[in-house]
């Protein structure tokens, strides 16, 4: 299973009036990258507007960020990608838009609301911060480390 993804409609269920804030598209890709690595589920994010140089458009097998050509919106873009899908039944639809979720079953393709996605996103996320926070680097000492500890314990008062 694959998920597309209403990118807009995604960060307004997140950051509400941080909409229009620039960081929140880079930290949403965040998320969904560290979501996807976890999941291994391919992900592709559109985006309404044009790429700008906080977020590149970026294609790759597992990851996309998709913006529509000029003239169009994200809504089309994901209509269009739902249409050429080879198999819709393999998609996740991830979007609040009542128009899209009904285009995406029309099709037979599974709808998600933000709200259910983000659900499901969180524990995954959460899990991959614990995972991190008790892996630890097994590199023996330094030898200036070696010399800052023994300095440090060798004088004792």
């Amino acid at each position: 299973m694959a998920y597309l993804i209403d990118g807009h409609n995604l960060l307004g269920f997140l950051f509400g009036s941080g909409l229009r804030d620039a960081s929140a598209r880079s930290i949403l890709v965040g998320r969904l990258e560290a979501f996807q690595r976890q999941t291994r589920r391919r992900i592709v994010l559109v985006f309404d507007g044009q790429p700008g140089g906080d977020l590149p458009a970026r294609v790759s097998e597992k990851f996309a960020v998709l913006f529509p050509p000029e003239g169009e919106n994200a809504d089309a873009v994901i209509k269009d990608r739902i249409a050429r899908s080879g198999d819709p039944r393999r998609l996740i639809v991830v979007s609040s838009d009542r128009e899209i979720r009904a285009f995406a079953r029309a099709h037979g393709a599974a709808t998600l609301p933000c709200e259910a996605f983000v659900r499901e996103m969180k524990p995954v996320l959460r899990c991959r911060r614990e995972a991190r926070t008790l892996e630890k680097p097994d590199g023996a000492a330094t030898p200036l480390e070696v010399e800052l500890w023994s300095e440090a314990f060798g004088k004792r008062r």
